[in-house]
This record gives structure tokens, C-alpha cells and sequence, in this order.
């Protein structure tokens, strides 16, 4: 039998390590956009968006890397207004400054390539992926806003004035609902760039499949985006190229929007993400539905062979699509795509800056 007390000091040496890979030299301050207010600009509540921006320097001092943070979306008037009360994803009234992890890490060792740059981190308010735009809506007697487009024109303003527009290189990244932000907001953001500037795109967790659940429907696309979009008046922000063909909800899915991408695009995402396993294909959410795949996609010794099957008709699907629908830009194009049973994976630092081939690296051969 194993020494409890060993397999405890190997346990906290291995926590201690995880955490100093992770580790964070300083917080980094938070900037609201006062001035967007009266655009109406606003988060959920109606209080101004923010960003958090560390300043690059040295080599890195005209060269700009924006993320947009993640966290799901709100789907309807009565989800958008809890969500307003959210003092991390619907209000900035209550957020605070944020330690800067893997891609905007400011150390030089656990980011080499973008360590000294201006690294800024947009706050995510609105629960749209950064797209909707609507009158303000009243629940309860509380005002809602759904104006995610203002926020993204907003932020980017700001960020142009305190001299993103002077930018040698520009990079807009973002992880999860921010991922998908990214490639649809890809083009917008290069066209805000003076010609001089290299501007490239990175969606992290954000490539989210159209395809059959594992029920033989498309549940996430009618109880989700339809009313995403529906509900934030969407679809006139969202690529003409697409809407124009289809209904608007499906232009939410990267494969039917990431051909006509004119700017250089990385996709960096896993087969099995956690997200979507759960919400698009297991549905372990409804626990009448997906109660069968409680255990199987985290071990797979839990999983029938029926299961087993399915997860590996996943993996084909989602390669295939990845590698048919880039478009017709080889050359503009790269993408890393692993089994890992996670979801997004630029922000921490160990599966960043891993020990073998690093994603960093494999992101900036590609991109840089």
C-alpha cells in the first residue's frame, strides 16, 4: 500500500508547481469607458464596459494583442436581466483588477512572444459574443441593455486613441463565447488598423460545431443561439456573406462564416471540449436527456461501446470541418486541434507554456 504521507508530498509538489507555472507577477488595473455611456455603449445594467490593459514596452511597445473574454450567453429578457447583476459578466460596477495568465502573462518566461506587448483584456458584459443591438428592454421593472456591438465599437475606440492605431502588429484573440467574438469580429477589427499594421486573429474554445447531437438533433441551435440572436437583435451585426444565405443563428457557427475570412486566422481547439460535449452533444445539462453521459467523456472506462463510437464519429466530423471549411487561404490559415478534455486553453500558463511542443509556439510559427 501507497505511504499516505508520500503521495501527499507528491501531491502538494505537483499543486506547488501547477501554481508557480500559473503564477502571475501583478494584477492588472481596470479602465471603464465613461465616455461610451452616452453612446450607449453599456453593459447589461447600463453601466459603462472596461477593459483591463497592461502596457507593453521595449520591442513590444507598438505591438497590441486584445482578448476578449468568454462566458457563455444570455438567451432571453429574463436571463439577460439575472445576468445584469453578474458583477464579472453583466455589470462593471463591481470588477475588480485581474492577474494576467498564459498569452498575456507579462513574464518573459512563461510568455516569450508577447510578454512586452500591450496586452489588454476586454471585459465580457454583454452576453452576446459582442454582437447584439437593441432599444433597451424593462424586466421586473429593471432596465436591460443588450448592446454588445456598441461595447466591442467602444473598447476598440478607446483602445485606438491611447495608440493602438499606431500598432506595427495587432492580434485579436479570445477564449470560449470571446473565441467565437473573434472570428466574427476577425475582418472588423483588421479593418480598424492603419494598412501598415500586421493584424492576425486567434479563437481559443471558440469553434463551436454545427452538428447533429448525440440524440440525432441540433438542441443547441434552437435553445440557444436562435435566441441569442433573437433576443439581442443580432443579426445585423453578424457577416453579411452569411445572413444573406442562411438564418441568421446559424452564422454563430465558425464553419458557416470562417471562408470568407479575409484575415490570417488560428483555431486553436479541442475535439472533446468540455463545453461543448456537455451542452451540443452529451446535453448533460437536461438530466433526463444526458444522464447517460454523466461519467463517459471525463474517463473513458465509463463509456458503452455505442458511446465510444459516437465519440470517435465526433472526432471525424470535427476534423473534417475544420480542415473543408477554412476557406480558400492555406496560406492564412493555421490551426492547432487536440483530444484534451478541456476548454480554452491560451489563458493557462502550464497548457501554454507546456513542456514539450507548447501552444504558444505552435501558434506563433504559424502566426508571426
Amino acid at each position: 500500500m501507497a505511504n499516505p504521507t508520500f503521495s501527499y508530498i507528491v501531491l502538494l509538489v505537483v499543486l506547488i508547481v501547477l501554481i508557480k507555472a500559473n503564477a502571475s507577477p501583478s494584477s492588472v488595473n481596470l479602465t471603464r469607458v465613461h465616455s461610451a455611456v452616452a453612446k450607449g455603449a453599456v453593459c447589461l445594467d447600463g453601466s459603462p464596459p472596461a477593459y483591463h490593459f497592461d502596457k507593453g514596452h521595449g520591442e513590444g511597445t507598438n505591438n497590441w494583442l486584445v482578448h476578449l473574454e468568454g462566458g457563455g450567453w444570455c438567451d432571453s429578457l429574463k436571463s439577460c436581466s439575472k445576468r445584469a447583476r453578474d458583477p464579472n459578466l453583466g455589470s462593471s460596477n463591481k470588477m475588480q483588477s485581474k492577474g494576467f495568465y498564459g498569452i498575456l502573462s507579462n513574464s518573459k518566461n512563461d510568455n516569450p512572444n508577447f510578454y512586452n506587448w500591450n496586452r489588454i483584456l476586454v471585459r465580457y458584459c454583454d452576453g452576446s459574443s459582442f454582437t447584439g443591438d437593441v432599444d433597451e428592454k424593462v424586466y421586473k421593472g429593471k432596465k436591460v441593455y443588450m448592446r454588445g456591438a456598441r461595447v466591442f465599437d467602444a473598447v476598440m475606440g478607446d483602445l485606438l486613441e491611447r495608440g493602438m492605431k499606431d500598432a506595427s502588429n495587432a492580434f485579436l484573440t479570445g477564449c470560449s463565447a470571446g473565441g467565437l467574438a473573434t472570428i466574427l469580429h476577425c475582418d472588423k477589427f483588421e479593418a480598424l488598423l492603419a494598412t501598415k499594421a500586421r493584424v492576425k486573429c486567434l479563437s481559443d474554445g471558440g469553434y463551436f460545431l454545427h452538428a447533429k447531437d448525440f440524440y440525432g438533433g441540433y438542441h443547441f441551435e434552437y435553445l440557444k443561439f436562435d435566441k441569442v440572436v433573437g433576443v439581442h437583435g443580432s443579426a445585423k451585426n453578424l457577416p453579411q456573406t452569411c445572413t444573406a444565405k442562411i438564418k441568421p443563428s446559424l452564422c454563430f457557427y465558425p464553419q458557416n462564416v470562417i471562408q470568407r475570412i479575409k484575415t490570417p486566422l488560428f483555431i486553436l481547439n479541442s475535439i472533446f471540449d468540455t463545453y461543448q460535449l456537455e451542452y451540443i452533444f452529451t446535453l448533460t445539462y437536461l438530466p433526463k436527456v444526458g444522464r447517460f453521459w454523466l461519467k463517459c467523456p471525463n474517463n473513458t472506462k465509463y463509456c458503452s461501446s455505442s458511446q465510444i463510437r459516437r465519440l470517435e464519429g465526433l472526432q471525424s466530423e470535427f476534423v473534417n470541418t475544420i480542415l473543408t471549411r477554412l476557406g480558400n487561404h492555406p496560406s492564412s490559415r493555421g490551426w492547432f486541434i487536440d483530444s484534451c478534455y478541456t476548454h480554452c486553453q491560451s489563458l493557462f500558463g502550464p497548457s501554454w507554456l507546456g513542456p514539450n511542443v507548447t501552444l504558444s509556439d505552435k501558434v506563433c510559427k504559424t502566426m508571426l
